[in-house]
């Protein structure tokens, strides 16, 4: 046998490390060893896998992007939303998911709303959609997901969008950037009502349980769009959006502008947790926490979730 070289002891540990967070009971070290060394070690030594999430489906990661090493690390991208759909959507319903990325939630949402629901997953970027198809035709979710190739907006127009780095992927924004870029590609872009409306033979709009946006940046042109179609929603219907105010202001957007628009409509603004530090996913998942009632000012990055229950907490 030939002598163990440090790449193969690292690899190794890595692999130990990575079963030891998946599988082991409990949580004693779990944050600190993902965080000081599984997550910069896969990030910086990729791996191409097939791996189990931690509900009935399986994906095909790279460990380079963010978002694929944390399914491959704990078999769930963004606990406390994986768990809010789980608690939102059931058979028969119908899951909008706009920026859909590689398809962690269309395939989640699909298996939530079963053979008489479905999930209309939008990506704008092809390389994308491509990773969203695989995993549509590896999880045997064809027959309720429909995928779509499109740009979400206000009105029709190009737009292009910039991949800053290939350590986070599913960055592909059209908010102005100046440095070096990892790719780019230009989209024709729509209204959401009109994507909608392609499906001649169910009215996705209408039936939709779930709306979830997350457009990195371009959010305030997803619900201008979206407005005049609000009124025509379901009575139960929940939307939510992960927001940028910042990105949004280099778009010319405005954060208070789309809480205005949501409240006109009846919608009570809720706030999930989101906390993409590798060291917090262990109790995340043993403590996923509900959306609560948001009435302060939103600075920063976060996920609101807009729905006509009024309460304190949606459970």
């Amino acid at each position: 046998m030939p002598p163990a070289t440090p790449r193969r002891t690292s690899e190794l540990l890595a692999t130990l490390g990575r079963g030891y967070v998946r599988n082991a009971p409990g949580s004693l070290l779990k944050g600190p060893l993902a965080a000081r060394y599984l997550n910069p070690y896969l990030r910086d030594h990729p791996r191409q896998r097939v791996v189990d999430a931690r509900f009935d489906a399986r994906f095909a990661c790279d460990s380079r992007d963010l978002i694929q090493r944390f399914i491959s690390l704990y078999g769930v991208w963004e606990p406390h939303m994986t768990r809010w759909l789980q608690s939102r959507l059931g058979a028969g319903d119908t899951f909008i998911d706009v920026g859909a990325n590689i398809g962690y939630f269309a395939v989640l949402g699909s298996r939530l709303v079963g053979s008489t629901g479905r999930v209309v997953a939008i990506e704008a970027s092809p390389t994308f959609h491509e990773r969203l198809l695989r995993h549509v035709r590896l999880n045997g979710c064809d027959d309720n997901v429909r995928a779509v190739n499109a740009a979400v907006s206000d009105s029709h127009k190009k737009l292009t969008f910039v991949l800053a780095s290939s350590n986070n992927m599913g960055a592909n924004s059209i908010v102005p950037y100046d440095g070096p870029a990892e790719s780019s590609f230009d989209m024709e872009a729509r209204p959401l009502p009109e994507i909608l409306d392609e499906a001649l033979d169910d009215d996705e709009l209408a039936r939709a349980r779930v709306i979830k946006i997350d457009v990195e940046g371009a959010e305030g042109g997803v619900i201008r769009g979206l407005a005049p179609s609000l009124k025509q929603l379901r009575p139960d219907v929940e939307i939510a959006v992960e927001v940028t105010p910042d990105r949004m202001a280099q778009l010319g957007d405005s954060i208070d502008e789309l809480m205005e628009t949501m409240a006109q409509h009846g919608f009570h603004t809720y706030r999930l947790p989101t906390d993409y530090r590798p060291e917090n996913y262990p109790r995340a998942l043993r403590r996923p926490e509900p959306p609560t009632r948001w009435r302060g000012p939103i600075v920063g990055e976060c996920e609101l979730v807009f729905s006509r229950v009024d309460a304190e907490t949606l459970r």
